[in-house]
């Protein structure tokens, strides 16, 4: 019963992340755009789990960033230095793994077409 009812939480948290926030909607539309170019672009299975892996990792932290932009609205809408530096660094854990796909994703397509060999 308890992984029926973890699951029940998983697709609730994911259908409000989708249904509220716009990042979850880019963020999951690049996903799925991403299978199937993933699978042609990858030089290898493990480059394509790599190349699908991070892009799930972002969404995943987009998701903890949007529980704690969620969460720190509902304590106070006043400012708060603390609460804008916890916003913050939710914002700051999303770029990085942005930055982390884009490096993966280079080098994927690097290996690909032979590219600085």
């Amino acid at each position: 019963m308890d992984l029926y009812n973890a699951t029940l939480n998983t697709m609730r948290g994911l259908s409000c992340g989708l249904r509220i926030e716009r990042a979850v909607r880019q963020e999951t539309a690049v996903l799925i755009l991403a299978l199937p170019l993933g699978a042609w672009l990858a030089p290898g299975i493990g480059w394509y789990v790599a190349m699908i892996g991070v892009l799930i990792g972002t969404l995943a932290v987009e998701l903890l960033n949007t529980a704690v932009e969620k969460l720190a609205d509902r304590v106070t809408r006043e400012h708060d230095p603390y609460i804008g530096m916890a916003k913050d660094f939710g914002s700051a854990a999303v770029f990085c793994m942005l930055c982390l796909d884009a490096l993966v994703w280079l080098a994927a397509v690097t290996e690909r077409f032979g590219l600085f060999t």
